[in-house]
């Protein structure tokens, strides 16, 4: 990923010389440099143990429309978990993208990704279409839309090419 910064401790700097990427290396805590990360980044992918980054970030959340989208890579880059901002923040389409390219398992667990529906907050973002709704209102729409309710969306203008899953669009959605 070439755009990204990398931050590290100090100590393994080293093993990201030679790379395009800018490097960030910290000397101390890494728990002193998440206000400042969080600050800065859109999106922040934790190669430490999910517990770990849980414990860290915990002290500077606000909500899920101001903080960064947090990705977990495990020890043995086996898996890739979305932790928070799934949807709004993005880290569910990093997730997946970054288990792409390691050849990881994304482990979505929100409840759209796993029925393979819409997810509400972000639907038609890729078309540039933006949720003017009460937050409220989005919630309600997103339960029923995950318990199989039936729903129906209801478009005036813009593209119609709005949903991209490689599934069809599920049978309660008209």
């Amino acid at each position: 990923v070439p755009q990204a910064h990398v931050c590290t401790a100090a100590k393994f700097a080293a093993a990201f010389k030679g790379l395009p990427n800018t490097v960030r290396a910290y000397e101390g805590a890494l728990r002193d440099e998440i206000a400042p990360l969080f600050a800065q980044y859109d999106q922040l992918v934790f190669f430490v143990s999910l517990g770990a980054v849980v414990r860290l970030i915990a002290p500077v959340l606000k909500s899920k429309d101001e903080d960064p989208g947090i990705t977990v890579v495990d020890d043995a880059g086996q898996f890739v978990i979305p932790v928070l901002s799934g949807h709004v923040g993005g880290a569910n389409e990093w997730s997946e993208r970054i288990a792409a390219l390691i050849g990881a398992t994304p482990v979505l667990t929100t409840a759209s990704d796993v029925g393979k529906t819409i997810p509400v907050d972000i639907l038609g973002r890729h078309l540039g279409w933006r949720v003017e709704a009460p937050k409220i209102n989005i919630t309600r729409v997103s339960a029923h839309v995950v318990n199989g309710e039936p729903i129906a969306v209801v478009q005036e203008a813009g593209s119609p090419n709005w949903w991209n899953r490689p599934t069809p669009l599920p049978a309660n959605i008209t």
